[in-house]
């Protein structure tokens, strides 16, 4: 039924933030509670006015598209214009949540510029923020999924959630991470590791089990990426 539909588009997180107007013939107050409960913005009993539900449905669009572009101010890095950690905190939560319940793998990929310090030291912060942006650009056109995020993590330091995927999916698409950012070919003079920029990656999926948290998801793909380092960098492990 309509309640259904809508408890399910607002479970998607591709659909969870789309308006839903009910038009229904119930007319008691307990089917409008129960309505604007499982997530409808509105609740328009038949008989209805077609020019009213028309200005409603403008209103709430005009909402809707206001509500888009606060949010992604709010969770964009202004930089790279990537998702930021707030954003992929809130994601990460949720998806965890989300595995966890249907008991499906997520993963992480956790990765890190190499030498990037030298980089800014050699070439200067705005030939360093564009590099950033260059980086960024080049992981999302590879974490293409509607359900992927590509988000800053910090400083130098990029991570991607990868729902719905095991451990050799998220390693083969680390890998074709690593290669887009050389394919980029941005010259780097000071670092030890090759004559262009590089990336190091750590891979990490798992179902979620139990009581555990997140956190023992990002502490794997952080361990993963020091281990990355500690090998030579400029590679992915997992």
């Amino acid at each position: 039924d309509g309640y259904e539909v809508c408890r399910r588009l607002k479970d998607d997180p591709l659909t969870r933030n789309t308006p839903v107007i009910f038009i229904t013939a119930k007319d008691e107050e307990k089917d409008e509670a129960r309505g604007l409960e499982v997530g409808a913005i509105d609740y328009v009993r038949k008989p209805f006015s077609v020019p009213v539900l028309r200005a409603r449905v403008r209103n709430h669009l005009e909402l809707k598209r206001r509500g888009d572009l606060l949010e992604g101010l709010a969770t964009r890095d202004g930089l790279t214009g990537v998702a930021n950690r707030r954003r992929f905190d809130e994601i990460l939560a949720q998806e965890w949540r989300r595995a966890r319940r249907h008991r499906t793998p997520l993963a992480l990929v956790m990765l890190d510029i190499d030498h990037f310090k030298n980089y800014n030291d050699t070439y200067g912060h705005l030939e360093g923020d564009d590099c950033l942006k260059q980086v960024a650009a080049a992981l999302e056109e590879t974490a293409n999924r509607p359900s992927d995020l590509v988000a800053r993590y910090g400083g130098e330091e990029f991570v991607c959630l990868l729902p719905h995927t095991d451990i050799e999916g998220a390693l083969h698409l680390a890998e074709r991470m690593r290669q887009g950012v050389l394919a980029l070919d941005i010259a780097h003079s000071a670092s030890p590791t090759a004559e262009r920029v590089t990336v190091s990656l750590g891979v990490v999926a798992m179902v979620p089990d139990g009581d555990d948290s997140a956190e023992i998801l990002v502490a794997a793909a952080d361990q993963n990426l020091y281990l990355a380092k500690q090998e030579g960098r400029n590679r992915v492990k997992g």
